[in-house]
């Protein structure tokens, strides 16, 4: 059994959105996926999907993506990026597969692990006044995840997000604290695409390790976490 990551699927199976615009690098990404995906994961295994999953600007539209995801190995955990418009009721997403569970100020187990997590998003220090307000339900969110591992007796906890708290050009102060403030021993993130690769964090930072999963910058290939 094992644990895996990837991020920023970018899924577009219901509708003409063909990635390769952004690069050859894209051209037919979704079957690049599938099949490394299922040349190392088993059923026994579990994925982490930390947003960006679907181009759906509804869920009747995203269901296509999503059957593709359903059919993989293994069992997958997912959270909401900037782009997943689709996302909906968060009782009505964890009850549509048995094999895949969206986070939504809760958390679910990888064996003695407590994998929590929110989208984030970007620092409000490099942007508009008016994020304030979702940055600030980010954090709400986030810790809501966390309180609900703790509650639950874990004490060893990883994180989902699908902005980078930390990059090195950027740092979200009040996301960090509260990764510090709960032990977390893992953040996994997205967002970050190959062409501004070199800003990404992955290693220790504040004795928390950072680790990059958008599907390009890991060649489309699940990456083990532990």
């Amino acid at each position: 059994m094992g644990l895996y990551a990837i991020s920023d699927l970018h899924l577009s199976l219901s509708s003409n959105k063909p990635m390769d615009v952004f690069g050859e690098l894209w051209k037919d990404h979704h079957m690049k996926i599938m099949e490394n995906w299922n040349s190392k994961i088993t059923n026994e295994d579990v994925v982490l999907i930390s947003g960006d999953i679907s181009w759906a600007m509804k869920l009747s539209d995203a269901l296509v993506d999503l059957e593709y995801i359903h059919r993989l190995n293994g069992k997958k955990i997912l959270i909401k990026g900037n782009h997943d418009y689709w996302w909906s009721s968060i009782s009505k997403l964890n009850s549509l597969y048995e094999d895949m569970n969206f986070i939504q100020n809760t958390h679910f187990n990888y064996e003695d692990y407590a994998i929590c997590g929110t989208r984030g998003w970007i620092n409000i220090d490099d942007n508009e006044e008016h994020d304030e307000k979702v940055y600030n339900r980010e954090i709400l969110r986030l810790k809501m995840s966390l309180d609900s591992a703790v509650s639950a007796g874990y004490d060893k906890i990883l994180v989902m997000m699908h902005y980078p708290p930390v990059t090195r050009i950027s740092k979200s102060k009040e996301f960090i604290d509260i990764i510090n403030d709960y032990k977390v021993e893992k953040v996994i993130y997205g967002h970050i695409h190959y062409d501004s690769k070199a800003i990404c964090i992955n290693g220790v930072y504040n004795d928390v390790q950072y680790i990059c999963t958008s599907a390009d910058i890991i060649n489309f290939d699940p990456i083990r976490i532990l």
